[in-house]
């Protein structure tokens, strides 16, 4: 089993001018970075189309991309835009959303409105080759528009329930904007196959990131009610989440409606294989979010304001991954297994025989419930996939600065170290998760980069701040990548 590196880097994170990073040419140069540092990964987070918090798990779509990722420089070489209609090129280190959001759309406009891309044959097989979640996403985006951006639980009643007249009403009046809005996914399409393109010609794989759940307010659940657990005025009964722990007292309350899995299984999980089967056309490995979800899934009522009154309620299991084989045939696959374990959600992940994720924070720190020996190195087996923290997690500078003292003082021993210096005691971190068995290791660039909370990426169950954390040109040094490419080697993980 060949042992193998990555880092873990959102797209919104990458550095350059535009207020967010994107398919531009810093993510070419962030591919060659990789390359010279000896990885075989790069670890992104869900590229959808992100809503009201900006989350990249509460998507209008799970199959629409982000606007946002466009290149706007690619829409000047295209002359859709000129060079001095773009906003002022400074690197930023946080994100704006609000600015975007106020901002990226009319110059996006302005791009569709030059393009006459309804002539584009390419655009044509586009639009007929994913009609299937298309003309769904992009009537729901121009309705939402139109209605001023209200939820689709607010709309009128026949376009709730989608009657066929209000469906060709709305679809006649609003025929620009959505056209539009195929444009936005037709170009995000474009200049995405071409990264990917480029980074697998540069001996880079990208491994993207599925949530288990979907928004509420979002395409997949206006346009598939009878999948989801909703009562008959389409408002959800059930939502979901996560349980007390000792991370979270109250539990964490997500509020995405629950699926009807008896629905899915009656039609042979077909909308599941296709967002399956649509990933493997953006990545080259999918992460599934919230794995444990599958064996059982937490249910809050609707209507909770915290998640402790919820209870445990059985998935769909193997069932869902046998279809999905038989469809699709093998696919590379990482189970996120973490949080709230039990031997029914082990079973399961090894029944399908993907591999599942070992966080180091967790092996060293008591407010974790699911058993600190499940994530100590020394009982690994190869086939898992080791982080030092993932975007949900503190940087590991930052969990320095957090756990209790005797905390520390078990991972120091565990290092076989008494230094003091937390830097050094990061750097003996990464090592030991690269020396681990695991046949895959992924660390964080912020760890790499050493820096400590102000640089996370999400705090669970928290509103603003998050999603916003970019790095800068500055930060890819020479230095730093000779040291990870070192580093890399040093444990066998250069040979992909």
């Amino acid at each position: 089993m060949m042992r193998t590196s990555g880092i873990l880097l959102p797209i919104f994170s990458l550095p350059g001018g535009h207020g967010i990073g994107c398919f531009n040419q810093e993510a070419y140069k962030w591919i060659d970075y990789l390359k010279q540092a000896k990885q075989s990964y790069w670890q992104i987070l869900p590229l959808g189309a992100t809503s009201y918090g900006d989350s990249p798990y509460q998507s209008f779509s799970t199959f629409a991309g982000n606007p946002y990722f466009i290149s706007l420089d690619d829409l000047v070489a295209k002359n859709w835009l000129n060079i001095d209609e773009l906003p002022i090129q400074e690197e930023n280190t946080t994100i704006d959303y609000a600015n975007l959001y106020h901002t990226r759309f009319d110059l996006l406009r302005l791009a569709f409105e030059r393009s006459h891309i309804t002539d584009n044959h390419d655009f044509q097989s586009f639009i007929n080759n994913e009609a299937y979640w298309l003309n769904d996403y992009a009537l729901f985006m121009a309705i939402k528009d139109y209605l001023n951006g209200i939820s689709w639980q607010q709309w009128p009643e026949d376009i709730r329930h989608r009657t066929t007249d209000a469906m060709n009403y709305y679809t006649n009046k609003l025929q620009e904007n959505i056209t539009f809005y195929k444009f936005l996914q037709f170009i995000f399409w474009e200049q995405w196959q071409k990264l990917k393109a480029y980074a697998n010609s540069q001996g880079i794989s990208i491994i993207g990131d599925i949530p288990i759940y979907v928004a509420y307010d979002s395409a997949d659940t206006w346009s598939n009610p009878h999948l989801f657990q909703l009562d008959e005025n389409l408002l959800p009964t059930a939502v979901a989440g996560c349980p007390p722990d000792g991370f979270s007292a109250d539990g964490q309350l997500w509020g995405n409606p629950l699926y009807a899995w008896e629905r899915h299984a009656q039609e042979n999980f077909s909308w599941w294989i296709s967002r399956i089967s649509w990933c493997y056309k953006l990545y080259d490995v999918v992460r599934i979010d919230h794995f444990r979800g599958f064996d059982e899934y937490y249910s809050i009522p609707y209507g909770n304001t915290t998640a402790k009154g919820g209870h445990w309620v059985k998935g769909p299991g193997i069932n869902l991954f046998q279809q999905i084989k038989n469809t699709l045939g093998n696919k590379e696959i990482i189970a996120e297994d973490l949080g709230y374990l039990t031997d029914s959600v082990r079973q399961l992940v090894k029944d399908t025989g993907y591999p599942g994720m070992k966080v180091l924070e967790f092996a060293f720190d008591s407010r974790d419930s699911s058993g600190a020996n499940n994530y100590l190195p020394h009982n690994y087996n190869e086939n898992c996939v080791v982080y030092t923290g993932t975007h949900d997690n503190e940087t590991m500078l930052g969990w320095f600065k957090s756990i209790l003292p005797e905390e520390k003082n078990t991972l120091r021993r565990y290092l076989c170290t008494d230094t003091q210096d937390d830097l050094k005691l990061l750097d003996k971190a990464i090592c030991l998760a690269m020396q681990s068995v695991a046949k895959m290791c992924i660390i964080p660039m912020q760890d790499w980069l050493q820096l400590d909370n102000t640089s996370r990426i999400n705090k669970p169950s928290t509103l603003g701040g998050n999603w916003c954390w970019r790095m800068n040109n500055s930060q890819l040094s020479e230095k730093l990548n000779q040291k990870i490419a070192s580093i890399t080697a040093t444990y066998g993980r250069d040979k992909k």
